[in-house]
């Protein structure tokens, strides 16, 4: 009985050197792609065209930093809310195309950048388009979904065509 309790014991010891143990890769998550991100994108501008800046806010981590054209960074969710107004009047438009996207290898980080275009109406009333590009960083948070973590775009001369 003994030999026996020494034998099984010599082949889980032998086993387990020479068998391979499982162990957990760090990978992308088959659901999260740059694709992904550009989708987000998408849905991120619809939300700023159909509720302005509740919308757009809606995309933003509480811990968000924008780091606007020429002025000063802002951080923080709430406070970066404060500057978003402009998106509730009807008159402005802002849209935006992602160019570009990447996602980390562990599938937890990426970012997007493009071009934008704000549309608004002057003083008299004419219409307007502001031009730039931007990146947005995106975090896959607790909860599972994906939010901007910083964001920022600067001017461009309007687009040759």
């Amino acid at each position: 009985m003994k030999s026996r309790l020494l034998v099984f014991v010599a082949i889980l010891v032998i086993a387990a050197i020479v068998l391979p143990i499982p162990r957990p890769t760090v990978a992308a998550s088959p659901k999260a792609t740059a694709e992904t991100l550009k989708q987000l994108e998408g849905e991120f501008m619809r939300a700023a065209a159909d509720k302005g800046s509740q919308g757009y806010m809606s995309y933003y981590a509480e811990d968000s930093v924008e780091l606007p054209n020429g002025a000063p960074l802002i951080a923080g969710k709430a406070n970066i809310a404060q500057g978003m107004g402009f998106l509730d009047n009807k008159d402005n438009r802002l849209q935006w195309t992602p160019v570009g996207a990447y996602i980390s290898a562990s599938g937890d980080i990426g970012y997007t950048y493009g071009t934008f275009e704000f549309h608004s109406k002057d003083k008299e009333g004419k219409p307007h388009v502001d031009y730039g590009k931007y990146t947005s960083i995106w975090k896959l948070q607790a909860d599972g979904t994906w939010k901007v973590v910083l964001d920022m775009g600067n001017a461009s001369p309007e687009p040759k065509k």
